[in-house]
């Protein structure tokens, strides 16, 4: 059982929308039409919970030149495309901001993602009405994940103390992001091995949104 949060946290994609595979299988794709070879499993492990701007120095630096100018452009049409017609919330995810919200425990969001992939897959699903103004992005702080800047600065905005925060993430930068801003974190293992998260400072991993529930109630 957690003790006393003053406030929870959300990543956004992998955590309140199940974004992750779908954007794995689109940019793996992209990746392979400019020369770079991923499996899905090396997608994931090289890239996910890191900023577009992360992603992109990376392949750059693997590729020995700039990826194509429209690349972006091209990956955010499909990506779209396919959101709009597969993207849902996380299984149990709007019954915790239901608890959340009985329990009158504040939350917020703070991801890699920008603001406008935000809004569009929160849209999507149906999320974002209770989630507009609460929304925090990497784009917005000087560090990206691991570094722990966009959860610091989701704190000073919910204005709670860093260690009064529990942040719920699937990605181990993100859960080495939340570790450096003194947070406490729910690992989500819907990618990502219990083992891993465990091993990268994981206060508690959880494999289903309902078992979150449970680690938060009575708060």
């Amino acid at each position: 059982m957690i003790d006393g949060p003053g406030a929870v946290i959300f990543d956004c994609d992998g955590v309140l929308v199940d974004s992750e595979g779908l954007m794995n299988r689109e940019f793996r794709t992209m990746l392979g039409e400019i020369g770079l070879s991923y499996t899905s499993e090396e997608t994931t492990r090289t890239f996910m919970g890191r900023s577009m701007k992360s992603c992109l120095q990376i392949v750059e630096t693997q590729l020995g030149r700039a990826v194509p100018d429209d690349f972006l452009a091209v990956l955010d049409e499909r990506a779209y495309a396919v959101f709009a017609r597969d993207l849902k919330p996380v299984d149990g995810i709007e019954a915790l901001l239901d608890s959340l919200d009985a329990e009158a425990i504040p939350y917020a969001v703070a991801s890699s993602g920008s603001h406008e992939k935000m809004r569009t897959t929160l849209g999507i699903t149906g999320l974002l009405p209770r989630l507009a103004g609460r929304i925090t992005s990497a784009t917005e702080v000087a560090h990206g994940k691991p570094a722990p800047d966009v959860f610091l600065l989701a704190a000073e905005r919910l204005r709670t103390e860093p260690a009064r925060c529990v942040v719920i993430e699937d990605s181990l930068l993100g859960i080495e992001a939340a570790r450096a801003a003194d947070m406490r974190v729910i690992g989500y293992a819907a990618m990502v091995s219990p083992e891993a998260m465990q091993a990268a400072g994981a206060t508690h991993v959880v494999e289903h949104m309902r078992d979150v529930m449970e680690l938060l109630a009575g708060m």
